[in-house]
């Protein structure tokens, strides 16, 4: 099956969620490019997201997501993982809706801490209790992402490939996710 992907799937949700991995997957099986904006943003400064975080402070590093996220959804239309505060700021939220569509990884407090419990790359959990703290953003981000379009729901023990196929399926049957199937 092939598929046409009219506009750019902003795939949006916590860490942990699922963003890259499943995102990086359901482009190939939609045939689409893949951009990670933190990645872009990285490349941009030439350092990481938490070297700039120490460096020049979140509103900085912000302020740089949104001027990336503008330029990622005025090109050709992906799948594009978005760093998780991106979509808690309402220009951004604008630009995505403009430009494109928001999904949701849905995930609960349990399976995101069990995906980033051991990974230091994370600034916003350098603090003394990060499982609280992801409890904290979690529970402070959650009615924001539900403004999302299209929300896919993660499951604990799915594999990457079955998560993937799941948000392949919920976008084919979404009315406005900018993805059809083509003949051939």
């Amino acid at each position: 099956m092939r598929y046409q992907l009219n506009k750019t799937i902003a795939v949006i949700g916590l860490m942990g969620a699922g963003k890259t991995a499943v995102g990086t997957l359901v482009a190939q099986k939609l045939g689409a490019a893949f951009l990670d904006s933190d990645q872009e943003i990285e490349k941009a400064a030439n350092m990481s997201v938490a070297e700039i975080f120490a460096r020049d402070g979140e509103g900085f590093f912000r302020t740089k997501e949104s001027q990336i996220l503008e330029r990622l959804l005025k090109s050709e239309p992906c799948i594009l993982s978005t760093g998780g505060g991106a979509y808690m700021t309402e220009v951004n939220r604008k630009l995505i809706s403009d430009h494109g569509v928001a999904l949701w990884l849905k995930a609960d407090l349990d399976l995101l801490w069990s995906r980033v419990r051991h990974k230091d790359t994370r600034p916003l959990l350098r603090t003394d209790n990060p499982k609280q703290t992801l409890a904290d953003l979690l529970e402070k981000r959650e009615p924001v992402y539900a403004n999302a379009e299209i929300v896919v729901e993660s499951e604990k023990g799915i594999s990457l490939d079955d998560m993937a196929n799941k948000v392949v399926e919920t976008l084919l049957n979404a009315p406005h996710s900018g993805v059809t199937q083509k003949a051939g």
